[in-house]
């Protein structure tokens, strides 16, 4: 009976934590009929599950969180033992879905969710153009190192290292933009955490506090922090 007693409890504290979540992921995966799909987060540098679900002929799934604030999580797909892309999204409070498919994981992910989520793709897809001019930038190089054209090798040069600041000087405008938003000094950190201190700096001095008190808004401070001591 005790140990009986000791169960029930076990599945009452388990029920209980379901119900704390705050946060649903829901899709689809085209064409998957058998595998594992995981709901992760990045704990000290590593990411940890937070919930899964073994997929077995369905196409829809569901995974829960619970958020204390807003952050960027992951979907990852486990076939068969071969682990496919990340899926990277900004969650918040409520309901995010991600459809997507087997054949093109991460390529093909169609996501409908946070405001956070809205600004991340407006971001991608100017750093899209960025990336579609700087390989065009390798193409010229190329070609002017195969005909030996040393003028157009160094404009090649000057315009690849002008596209950088450029993508710099975006991503820094767009987070003083939106510093009302965890957006800021989440690409502050992950996309030009080498950027001058003096940026850096602005950008967190744009935030209010409650994005400054924000889990990104701390690693931004901190990142401040040991820049200024190196």
């Amino acid at each position: 009976m005790k140990r009986l007693a000791f169960i029930i409890s076990l599945l009452i504290v388990s029920s209980c934590a379901k119900d704390n979540s705050n946060f649903i992921l829901k899709g689809t995966i085209k064409g998957l009929k058998k595998g594992t799909v995981y709901l992760q987060k990045v704990e000290d540098t590593l990411l940890v599950s937070i919930d899964s679900l073994n997929i077995i002929g369905e196409r829809e799934f569901e995974l829960k969180a619970h958020l204390d604030a807003p952050e960027v999580l992951y979907l990852k797909l486990d076939k068969h033992g071969e682990e496919n892309n990340l899926i990277p999204f900004f969650a918040a409070e409520g309901i995010t879905e991600i459809n997507t498919t087997l054949k093109n994981f991460l390529m093909d992910a169609k996501i409908k969710g946070s405001v956070q989520q809205e600004k991340l793709e407006e971001y991608q897809l100017m750093m899209d153009k960025f990336k579609d001019k700087n390989l065009d930038l390798i193409r010229d190089n190329l070609e002017a190192q195969r005909s030996k054209d040393s003028i157009q090798m160094d404009s090649s040069l000057k315009e690849y290292n002008n596209l950088i600041v450029r993508k710099y000087l975006y991503t820094i405008n767009f987070a003083i933009n939106n510093k009302d938003s965890e957006i800021a000094p989440y690409l502050a950190i992950s996309e030009i955490p080498d950027a001058n201190l003096r940026y850096l700096d602005t950008i967190n001095q744009a935030l209010p506090p409650d994005i400054k008190s924000s889990k990104y808004g701390k690693a931004l401070q901190d990142l401040i922090d040991e820049r200024k001591k190196e």
